[in-house]
């Protein structure tokens, strides 16, 4: 079954765009608008949608699959009077994309920096609940967390740990992981969900989260420089989208809602950006009973000045 997008209506409206509706062309005509998260293009087909005719749609994602796959499902849009165009590339590297591809400041941005259930099964060792190659990386130049496993020491690893997820028991699952590491490697994703189940006490979060959760979020975004390439993006909003163009970022843990709500407050300290909101949009009941993964959803929307 497709994913259904997260907060779809309310990323429409917070860039500007119509709401989804039926009939020929959008209610933004000549729009540029950047998807940085491509993802299964559950966005990024509206959006093109709502631009038609005469927009531009510039959509990026680090994962090839995900790329190629949405170029394929671009083509049922007919959307021939849209100029599309799709880049294997990271979010961090928009301002280096636009001056390759001889384009100018966007009007709206939108970054969806949730997990797809998509990737959980393309084998990369992204699930806990499957024996995979433990990989984890969006890019195949990157190299897998079974490697990077190795070269850790267990303080880094606890820290790495602790930071990225808040998980409460770091210390007892480093430790864990680092003493399997002595004795043999970690290849696989099941190998590693087991350690970490056996390394926490019997009744983790009694029982309403697998132990496994947070540890492999802590080291998928890890592996994958994730925090980085947030920050690298938030420090050249105002190269990427115009003057009175919105950015609309959804975050879905903690960690990264801090970041994008500091940087849009400093941005409005500077005079560089306005705050459209003021809080996180939240998913209603009605999505979260559609669509669970909208319940830890948070979407920010800021201006360019």
């Amino acid at each position: 079954m497709a994913q259904i997008p997260v907060l779809l209506n309310q990323v429409l409206e917070a860039l500007e765009l119509a709401s989804p509706k039926q009939g020929e062309g959008g209610l933004s005509p000549g729009k540029f608008i950047i998807d940085g998260t491509l993802g299964v293009g559950g966005h990024a087909k509206e959006i093109i949608k709502q631009i038609t005719p005469g927009g531009i749609f510039l959509g990026l994602d680090w994962d090839e699959v995900a790329v190629d796959r949405f170029e394929e499902s671009a083509k049922e849009l007919k959307a021939d009077s849209v100029k599309i165009i799709l880049k294997n590339r990271n979010y961090a590297d928009l301002p280096e994309v636009l001056k390759e591809e001889k384009l100018g400041q966007a009007d709206g941005l939108l970054l969806d920096l949730g997990f797809s259930t998509e990737q959980l099964e393309i084998g990369r060792g992204f699930s806990f609940n499957r024996d995979e190659p433990l990989t984890m990386t969006y890019n195949a130049k990157r190299p897998p967390t079974s490697e990077i496993l190795r070269r850790l020491k267990q303080d880094e690893l606890e820290r790495i740990i602790r930071d990225s997820s808040n998980e409460r028991y770091a210390k007892r699952i480093a430790a864990a992981i680092y003493e399997r590491e002595k004795e043999k490697p970690i290849t696989t994703s099941g190998e590693l969900a087991e350690i970490i189940r056996r390394a926490v006490p019997r009744g983790y979060e009694r029982g309403r989260i697998d132990p496994a959760t947070r540890t492999f979020m802590a080291l998928r975004i890890y592996v994958n420089d994730e925090i980085e390439n947030i920050e690298q993006l938030l420090q050249n909003l105002t190269k990427i989208v115009k003057s009175g163009g919105r950015i609309a970022i959804i975050s879905f843990h903690s960690l990264e809602d801090r970041l994008v709500k500091n940087r849009f407050r400093e941005g409005a300290k500077r005079g560089e950006l306005k705050l459209v909101t003021k809080k996180p949009i939240r998913a209603t009941s009605d999505e979260i009973r559609e669509n669970s993964r909208s319940r830890s959803a948070k979407l920010r929307v800021a201006e360019v000045i």
